[in-house]
């Protein structure tokens, strides 16, 4: 217990809550795309070659959870959701390209939604099943919040990236410069899903056309 009664647990708690509320404000003022990039890449690079460790690793066991075949098609799409973004992210941002974007963000919003969902979003996913303790932590979920961000107002991409799969046999599409989403609109309840964020469209049966990348 500490002097104000609470257990050391719950302070570390009430001090990450407090840390990602104010990352969060601190994307929230950003008023180009470049700004957005530069926040984004100061706090993803706090995270140290174990932290990145600790989310590949819960990623790995989580698709490990799926059946089979599917497992198997969604693997490279989670890889690239996650971390082809993040060396992408590193890459602009050490070739200076956030600099010169001076694009305002697109649908600002759905933008200032994003950043007021996050603090809460990262506190609203049950991992207290989970056995080990590196994986029951905050900071993981909000690199994904992070990365989304990044993907879905800075590349105005999906935040799933175009070939992801869904179960019915779907796939996150590109067509010309749009992209298409059949469950885009599906998880509405889930207050924390990125999908509500996503700048894909919602739509209403499978394209037939080529899917781009």
């Amino acid at each position: 217990m500490t002097g104000t009664g609470k257990t050391l647990e719950h302070v570390e708690a009430d001090h990450a809550e407090r840390e990602i509320r104010e990352i969060a404000e601190r994307m929230q003022s950003a008023r180009t795309k470049g700004d957005l990039g530069i926040i984004v890449t100061h706090e993803v690079q706090k995270y140290s070659l174990f932290d990145l460790q600790i989310i590949g690793g819960k990623l790995n066991t989580e698709i490990e959870r799926l059946p089979p075949s599917y497992r198997d098609a969604i693997r490279p799409c989670f890889r690239e959701q996650l971390f082809g973004k993040h060396h992408l992210l590193l890459a602009m941002y050490r070739s200076r390209a956030f600099e010169r974007l001076t694009t305002p963000i697109h649908d600002r919003e759905r933008f200032d939604e994003f950043c007021g969902m996050v603090p809460n979003g990262t506190f609203a996913w049950d991992d207290s099943s989970e056995r080990n303790p590196y994986f029951r932590n905050p900071k993981n979920r909000l690199f994904y919040y992070l990365i989304a961000a990044f993907t879905m107002f800075v590349m105005e991409e999906p935040g799933h990236p175009v070939g992801m799969p869904f179960p019915g046999g779907f796939k996150v599409e590109q067509r010309g410069r749009d992209y298409y989403c059949l469950i885009r609109d599906k998880e509405k309840e889930i207050f924390y899903s990125i999908c509500n964020f996503c700048p894909a469209l919602q739509s209403e049966e499978p394209g037939t056309g080529e899917h781009l990348s």
